[in-house]
């Protein structure tokens, strides 16, 4: 029989924060319910929804209308509960969203007690769950990530916008994508964001999926036509994009589809990530498909994050064409913004002498005049001051020009140079001998052809007399014992290499490929991390995306990508910030083939081995068809002209890393690296991995439900799922599972669970504890306590059912509170049993079925004060944290309307949507009520003799 019918009420045991739900409708297997005080629905299978029926016994207290009422008795009247109270009578559906609701009293009354340790443990559990909630950094505490000061920086920054629109422009390699992940991460984890729509290249949509999986611990879903198509055979009426809600798909698929590009609009969402942002084409007369399509989604969702590496300076048009996404009414006339961005350029060089601490000129003093109109009395004395050395006012000084900039408030730049920690590149660039093989030359030149991209059809690969691999084996030699990686094409090439090194040579090697599921890449990835297992790791260029090798300093390209980007992204697998020693850049290639004329416009033209390009994708467009041309020639017919091109390439190389660094803002620059304190994201998720190191808590949580570990090494244990008592561990379906609570451990072996807090292991193990019975009524024998003494613990958790955007718990978040009362109705605030009693007690549960009489006499009246007391504790919770709400939103709030006076980048929207969080976070805060959650009764030696 169905026990779910349209208006009954019923709670969720996995968030029981959600308050009271009402059952909307039923949809054939499945039960939809509305949590009308906190804003959500969700849709529950009936056979397995984690759902209780909200049913309050006579002498229970229900809340209807914000008053407390006692229950008199309840009536079943169409399969709906009216409660009667008193004089009046409530059907269920009139019960406020929030109920004190527990089971642990029927439990006590009844006899039913667990172990005292069982009890203790519940309460650490809700502790710590609230630590972590209220915590900085919760939704990227288990980030698999070093603790970069800028990424963190960009993070902190992001959260506190209302919504984040930004554009993240920092160099190659200073980790824009994991900037964009911590930023969707927290926005996830707030509940500020739900729907997540993240449009990527084709080429990159795998590396998003594991970057966002194995980093973040995101899932999120791949779209592509056969998806959709497959969605819509079972539901032919229904739009695709609203079966999941984080969704990444190709950019380009969905421009070119018509009915896609409807229904992703649609489907609404509350971020949008957009990578690799210079591909889409604006001009005031023309906009691409993908330009068109972002601009619509852009328009319609809140938060919109583009990524790019390529400087504004090489096409102020595209930059311009990127900021009008982010803020249409502010960016409305590429002319004007010319004109701007000249201003922005020479307000650089006044930037760059007050940093350099110079004297300013007639003309730096002229130019603040303007950016300071009325101050000028007051402009004058800090100049005077920072004439006379006061470097506090210069930083100062700095700060206000920073808080005036235009795109500073939209746009972060960080340079690797001014963000240091980089390692020094070692090119060991070869040209080898041509063997007597006739045939050689034409089989490398079928194989260039497909690595460039000018044929489809890939030629079948045979290393062994390649002379290439004979240049491997030497170089493997060389560096011995050191780790290598090689990177190169395709998995046939893949595949090819470690056929040939196996007849050759004895050496350990482990493969990476795009055919290989993510549990055999963890496995060879960990492989070759193991200081006793592999040398070598053959890459495929995709299925290396998204890992992190730089535990090597040695970097094999067995062939080279015709992009400098790309080919910056391989060298970026070991050249990353953390890299502890120099990065050997190993390259080869065959006299007269087409490969040495790639390598030498790449080395000797653009010095690409050496530094990052940031203009690879000019000199690409400037040179790459000549280039492809000389590719295919014989080699004494291409040498002068290949000569003479790689001549130009370099002076074009010089010509425009001038120009980009005479264009340099520097206050953008100053915007992005932030003054004065921007780093207390980086300090507390430090302070938390100090702790981490020390604490087993994770270990003993999964051991409570039958998880056992055993360790391994260092740092490291195994999970064994063999006695798990409960289903519902995604991460232990496939058996045993080495994990780490150790952040260095974690980079390094991607096969690891990094358990963490927000680690979805850790918080599913915390949901099933807490929403279960186990240890929420517990009994204690004290013989320290005197004669015929009971204490009665009553551990609640104030909770606030509020609109889940509203990240209300980052202001209170659901601590237990524990309230200690004994047979005179006394309050014990210092209470707290004795050592002895709680060692004695092991795993002791005691019968109190002959005490249920008892029970019945001393606990209600018991139950009764602890919640009053509850209340009044719950009320000083309460303001404090309306205090501390008011205070720091309306800090925020005077703070953006004085920034808005003088910087037009701050938009109005922004400060209304603040103004409408702190008015929403002051009216739900005071709503909060304590929920009991559990009892302990603490006694005397003498209570178990008591018969009635």
């Amino acid at each position: 029989m169905n026990p779910f019918f349209p208006g009954q009420r019923w709670f969720s045991s996995a968030e029981p924060e959600l308050g009271l739900g009402t059952v909307l409708r039923l949809a054939g297997r499945q039960v939809q319910i509305v949590f009308t005080g906190s804003g959500v629905v969700r849709m529950y299978a009936l056979g397995s929804a984690p759902l209780l029926r909200a049913v309050f016994r006579p002498g229970e207290r229900i809340r209807v209308g914000g008053q407390d009422k006692l229950v008199d008795r309840a009536e079943l009247r169409e399969q709906l509960i009216h409660y009667v109270c008193g004089n009046d009578c409530h059907a269920e559906g009139e019960l406020d969203a929030e109920q004190p609701v527990s089971q642990a009293d029927s439990r006590l009354l009844s006899g039913r007690v667990d172990r005292n340790d069982q009890f203790e443990f519940r309460r650490e559990c809700l502790q710590r769950r609230a630590e972590a909630r209220a915590h900085p950094g919760w939704g990227v505490l288990g980030a698999r990530i070093d603790l970069v000061p800028h990424q963190l920086r960009v993070a902190e920054a992001a959260a506190s916008r209302r919504p984040p629109r930004l554009l993240l422009a920092d160099e190659v390699g200073l980790g824009k994508t994991i900037e964009a992940c911590l930023i969707a991460a927290q926005q996830l984890a707030s509940g500020r964001a739900r729907r997540v729509l993240v449009l990527v290249p084709e080429s990159l949509v795998n590396q998003w999926f594991v970057e966002l999986l194995r980093r973040f611990n995101l899932a999120f879903s791949i779209y592509d036509e056969e998806r959709c198509e497959s969605l819509e055979m079972t539901e032919p009426k229904a739009n695709p994009f609203e079966d999941e809600q984080c969704v990444i798909a190709s950019v380009d698929w969905l421009a070119s589809h018509e009915k896609r590009a409807r229904q992703v609009l649609a489907a609404g969402w509350d971020l949008l990530l957009v990578d690799e942002a210079h591909h889409l084409v604006w001009t005031p007369e023309f906009a691409s498909p993908g330009y068109a399509l972002v601009e619509a989604l852009s328009a319609r969702t809140p938060g919109l994050l583009l990524l790019t590496a390529t400087p504004e300076q090489l096409g102020l048009g595209g930059h311009f064409a990127r900021l009008r996404l982010l803020d249409p009414a502010r960016y409305t006339d590429l002319d004007a913004f010319r004109a701007e961005s000249r201003g922005y350029v020479a307000l650089s060089a006044l930037a760059e002498r007050l940093l350099e601490r110079e004297a300013l000129t007639a003309g730096d003093v002229q130019a603040l005049a303007k950016l300071f109109p009325g101050e000028d009395d007051h402009l004058a004395r800090r100049l005077g001051r920072i004439a006379e050395g006061d470097d506090g006012e210069r930083e100062a000084l700095l700060a206000d020009l920073v808080d005036r900039h235009g795109t500073g408030r939209v746009m972060v730049r960080n340079r690797r140079a001014a963000v240091g920690g980089f390692p020094t590149r070692i090119p060991h660039v070869e040209l080898l001998d041509a063997p007597e093989d006739p045939t050689l030359l034409g089989r490398l030149r079928a194989e260039f052809a497909h690595d460039v991209g000018d044929t489809d059809d890939e030629p079948e690969h045979d290393y062994a007399k390649d002379p290439r691999l004979d240049w491997l084996l030497r170089v493997l030699d060389e560096v011995a014992p050191g780790k290598v990686l090689l990177l190169c094409r395709s998995r046939a090439k893949v595949q090819a290499l470690e056929e040939a090194l196996r007849l050759r040579s004895g050496i350990a090697v482990a493969r990476f490929h795009e055919d290989m599921n993510l549990l055999q890449r963890d496995r060879n990835a960990a492989y070759f991390a193991d200081p006793e297992g592999a040398r070598l790791l053959v890459a495929s260029e995709i299925g290396a995306e998204g890992r992190n090798f730089q535990f090597a300093q040695h970097l094999v390209l067995w062939d080279l990508p015709l992009h400098p980007d790309m080919l910056e992204q391989r060298i970026g697998r070991l050249d990353r910030i953390g890299q502890r020693g120099d990065v050997h850049l190993h390259v080869a290639a065959v006299a007269g083939s087409a490969q040495e004329v790639l390598q030498r416009w790449l080395h000797e033209g653009l010095d690409a081995f050496r530094g990052v390009l940031a203009d690879g994708r000019e000199l690409l467009r400037a040179f790459g068809a000549e280039l492809l041309q000389l590719a295919t020639q014989d080699a004494d017919a291409r040498e002068p002209a290949l000569g003479e091109l790689i001549a130009r390439s370099r002076d074009k190389h010089a010509e425009l890393a001038r120009i980009i660094a005479e264009g340099r803002d520097r206050l953008l620059e100053l915007g992005s690296r932030g003054h004065g304190d921007h780093d207390g994201l980086r300090r507390a998720l430090a302070e938390d991995d100090a702790h981490a190191a020390m604490d087993d808590f994770p270990l003993r949580l999964l051991e409570s439900f039958g998880v056992h570990n055993e360790p391994l090494s260092a740092n490291t244990w195994l999970l064994d799922p063999e006695h798990l008592t409960v289903d519902g561990f995604e991460e232990l379906r496939q058996g045993p599972r080495a994990c780490t609570t150790d952040r260095a451990t974690a980079l390094s072996r991607d096969d690891l669970l990094y358990l963490r807090p927000d680690h979805p292991l850790v918080l599913s193990a915390l949901d099933l504890l807490v929403s279960g019975e186990s240890g929420n009524a517990a009994f204690l024998v004290d013989d320290s306590l005197p004669p015929r003494t009971v204490v009665m613990e009553a551990v609640n958790v104030l909770e606030c059912v509020a609109e889940r955007g509203l990240d209300i718990e980052r202001w209170l978040p659901p601590a237990p509170l524990s309230v200690a009362v004994d047979t005179r109705l006394q309050l014990r605030p210092d209470f707290a049993p004795g050592e002895r009693a709680r060692l004695r007690a092991g795993d002791r549960v005691f019968d109190l079925g002959p005490q249920r009489k008892v029970l019945a006499a001393l606990v209600p009246p018991m139950l009764e004060r602890a919640r009053d007391a509850a209340n009044e504790a719950a009320r000083l919770r309460i303001e404090e944290a309306v205090a501390k709400a008011g205070a720091w939103l309306g800090a925020e709030i005077t703070r953006l309307r004085a920034l808005a006076r003088v910087n037009p980048a701050v938009r109005p929207s922004e400060i209304a949507a603040l103004e409408a969080e702190r008015d929403a976070v002051l009216a739900a805060l005071p709503t909060a009520r304590p929920r009991l959650d559990s009892l302990r009764l603490v006694a005397s030696t003498d209570f178990l003799q008591l018969r009635r």
